[in-house]
């Protein structure tokens, strides 16, 4: 029964009074099954609008617990949160703003043997992640099961937003993820937030724009992305929107694959996720090593301004300067390579490995980030 109780007419009675949207908009909200993929930075401000909105039934997949660097830009936690899963605590949250809806947590990563699972009990997804597997994972669930999706992603200053596999007035398909960007990049070509940072208001923006087209498309007023890519750019405050062709060559997928292993990271499928050539080594460990009688190098593979932020003594070698400063790095001793999150460091040993041979070299577990975590931690 999606008729409107008294006391929803008074909480959406702003939206009642836009004949845009009206009681049978507000109605079509209320029987509308939204899953949001991911409770982070984009997923915070596209969770809380669509849940004051007066969405149904909100779905969130996350497995993620709340951290402390997530604070400046995940508004939804706070400092008593940490360290809980996020899924469980916007939940908790969103229901005590608006007792009208029902809100799912689903607490396990979203993956090819439980998407079409999941998907299958809602009627539009918004992707809020992170990651290129996800997102073609997402985007194929999203063409075997017929359901609409709107992405959404966020670089330093800029982001990005589109509607995907939504039907078009002439009763067709519109293009999907794989339209846009056919093949994934590189692993190493592009650094995540951790590594990159982001403008803390940046997914505020792009979030709220991904609720809006939810509302748009739900309510069927305005005129919806289908089709179209719009870029943001924070600093200057210019938009730019690109038609996206839709490709005779895409084709709905038979079945879901290894999406890590597809986008050129280390396979999902497998028992261990970690690469066995990389000794990793924890922060406190690495200290002890430090101790030792042996002398240890430590070498930092980020760019200048960020070992100039923080930094945790040694030497600055970034990534891109190894080849060139290879005779900086001891072949002998034991070396600790780190960087934000432990990614950069890992390709530098790799590279380090396999092109001059060293067989000395640690990676600092989570990098500077989880070193931070150790009340011992001396930061520069």
């Amino acid at each position: 029964m999606n008729r409107l109780t008294n006391s929803e007419k008074i909480y959406y009675s702003r939206h009642l009074t836009l004949p845009e949207i009206g009681e049978s908009g507000q109605q079509n909200l209320k029987k509308a099954r939204v899953l949001v993929v991911g409770a982070g930075g984009l997923g915070v401000p596209v969770l809380q609008y669509l849940a004051a909105a007066g969405v149904g039934t909100i779905g969130i997949v996350d497995y993620d617990r709340v951290e402390i660097h997530n604070l400046h830009r995940q508004v939804l936690f706070g400092m008593a949160d940490v360290g809980h899963l996020k899924a469980e605590t916007a939940k908790e949250k969103l229901e005590s703003q608006n007792p009208h809806i029902q809100i799912f947590a689903i607490t396990e990563k979203l993956t090819s043997a439980n998407a079409l699972g999941i998907f299958k009990e809602y009627d539009l997804i918004v992707d809020c992640t992170d990651n290129f597997p996800a997102r073609y994972l997402i985007n194929d669930a999203c063409l075997i099961t017929g359901l609409p999706f709107i992405y959404g992603s966020i670089f330093k200053f800029e982001g990005q937003i589109a509607l995907f596999n939504a039907v078009n007035q002439d009763g067709n398909r519109g293009p999907n993820y794989r339209d846009l960007y056919p093949d994934p990049p590189p692993p190493d070509l592009i650094p995540n937030c951790a590594e990159a940072g982001v403008l803390g208001v940046l997914p505020g923006i792009i979030g709220s724009l991904q609720a809006n087209e939810a509302i748009k498309l739900i309510t069927g007023i305005g005129e919806s992305l289908n089709g179209k890519l719009l870029l943001f750019d924070a600093l200057s405050l210019k938009t730019q929107l690109i038609s996206i062709p839709t490709s005779t060559e895409t084709k709905i997928p038979e079945k879901l694959i290894d999406y890590d292993q597809f986008c050129g990271y280390p396979s999902s499928l497998t028992e261990e996720s970690f690469d066995p050539d990389i000794d990793e080594i924890s922060y406190p460990d690495a200290i002890s090593l430090s101790n030792d009688e042996t002398p240890v190098q430590w070498i930092d593979v980020r760019e200048e301004n960020e070992h100039n932020s923080m930094n945790l003594g040694g030497t600055l070698i970034p990534l891109g300067q190894l080849s060139d400063r290879i005779d900086e790095i001891d072949k002998n001793g034991k070396v600790i390579v780190y960087c934000q999150t432990g990614q950069r460091s890992a390709d530098a040993i790799r590279f380090l490995k396999k092109e001059h041979g060293y067989e000395n070299l640690y990676n600092l577990k989570g990098g500077i980030l989880a070193a931070l975590q150790d009340k011992e931690t001396d930061i520069s």
